[in-house]
């Protein structure tokens, strides 16, 4: 048996609020939308891994998502731009990433990054 995929679920009773956070915002397309759930993806290749940590590093909660990004400053400023706080960072961690946190509309901590 391989692991294919591991996908994050959030539970709210308005999967609506998720478009303006994830799709528009940080430009993830709809992938599967059957109503009482929409799946946001993009078109790459990824990874299968689950972060299983005590802390989130630097002295920060462990976030409940960590979304890599390729520009990390662009994704900084589109979220500004859409009135979304930023709660830590930007800041060049000493293991070799470049991130923030912000919360999306159900209030789980997301860590925006980019390796450096």
């Amino acid at each position: 048996m391989q692991v294919k995929r591991i996908v994050a679920n959030i539970a709210t009773k308005d999967v609506d609020a998720a478009k303006r956070f994830y799709g528009d915002v940080l430009g993830l397309e709809v992938v599967m939308d059957h109503g009482w759930i929409v799946t946001y993806g993009a078109d790459t290749r990824m990874s299968v891994q689950i972060g299983i940590a005590s802390e989130g590093g630097s002295g920060t909660p462990v976030p409940d998502l960590s979304i890599e990004v390729d520009d990390v400053d662009a994704a900084l400023v589109r979220l500004r731009r859409a009135g979304v706080a930023i709660e830590y960072g930007p800041a060049d961690e000493p293991w070799g990433v470049r991130r923030f946190y912000v919360r999306d509309p159900f209030g789980k901590l997301v860590n925006i990054l980019m390796h450096l």
